[in-house]
């Protein structure tokens, strides 16, 4: 194999496409073994931050015709919501809370909602793996 074609091949492999051969016969390329943090970045098309207050805002004023009045430090504003959106239009969400409204802090609870919601999309990408190197080792 030539070193330009060397190259070409472990780019292809890198970027885990299927090869076309010079006779255009697919080359079948193993899967992954792991998936890895970029794996999981990658997968997120979008996302999405509001508090439980915000949220209860938004159903009240559906309810009522905006007519909901909130009581004075409610609790609802100390907790964070994170919607992930997945290249598959798939959602996983994560949230935070904080104890008082003293201790809230907006950028804070958005960054744990997000962890939260990150770790729920290790065990889909998994499965989605363990299934490619399933359905690879079967050919």
């Amino acid at each position: 194999m030539k070193k330009f074609e060397s190259k070409l091949l472990e780019k292809c492999i890198a970027a885990r496409f299927t090869i076309i051969a010079e006779d255009d016969a697919p080359v079948n390329v193993p899967p992954p073994t792991r998936v890895t943090l970029q794996d999981v970045e990658e997968s997120i098309v979008s996302e999405h931050y509001f508090t439980a207050e915000q949220g209860d805002q938004q159903a009240q004023e559906d309810l009522n015709n905006g007519r909901h009045v909130h009581p004075k430090d409610n609790p609802l504003a100390l907790v964070t919501f994170c919607v992930l959106v997945l290249k598959n239009g798939f959602t996983v969400t994560g949230e935070s809370a904080c104890v008082t409204h003293e201790n809230f802090d907006a950028a804070i609870g958005r960054e744990v909602a997000r962890e939260n919601a990150v770790e729920k999309i290790w065990p889909l990408l998994g499965y989605e793996l363990k299934q490619k190197r399933y359905e690879y080792n079967r050919t």
